[in-house]
């Protein structure tokens, strides 16, 4: 009998399986063309700290730490969407959907009912993910020093 792996996504602390820093190291090869190197990775962990993140989910599929994104609270009613990640194993098996969808969820529970994200040029898979899940893109909410794309979405209903 064959069954298919699932996602169980749920709250963890954000040191959980080192996927804040995974995330980090991708996030930074692809923006320097090359793998970033230890030093470089610290850099951007240091520039921009996960301290302050109202929630942050860990998704596990097949059991295994496979995918992460955070939560941060910006404004009454608003919550920006951030680290949203899949190690590259867990890739096309619907993570970055579940994990999309897990933290719209939490979002709405600590009291948003809009969701904002900002992200790269060439991170062309997350910005088909957020189109293809209802996310508009809107003028610049941020000046992030990274970001070329800013998204938002209505939650609920």
């Amino acid at each position: 009998m064959i069954t298919e792996a699932t996602w169980a996504i749920g709250p963890e602390p954000v040191e959980t399986a080192g996927l804040l820093r995974t995330y980090f190291t991708d996030v930074a090869s692809r923006y320097y063309g090359r793998p970033a190197t230890e030093a470089e990775v610290d850099a951007a962990m240091a520039e921009d700290p996960s301290d302050d993140l109202a929630c942050f989910l860990v998704g596990r599929y097949a059991g295994v730490p496979s995918g992460c994104v955070g939560l941060r609270l910006i404004s009454p009613g608003v919550a920006e969407l951030t680290r949203l990640y899949v190690i590259p194993a867990g890739r096309r098996t619907g993570g970055g959907r579940a994990l999309l969808a897990a933290a719209e969820d939490a979002a709405l529970r600590l009291g948003a009912r809009t969701m904002r994200l900002d992200t790269r040029r060439d991170l062309v898979e997350a910005r088909a993910l957020y189109a293809a899940q209802g996310y508009r893109e809107i003028e610049p909410y941020n000046n992030g020093p990274y970001a070329d794309h800013w998204f938002e979405k209505h939650l609920g209903h």
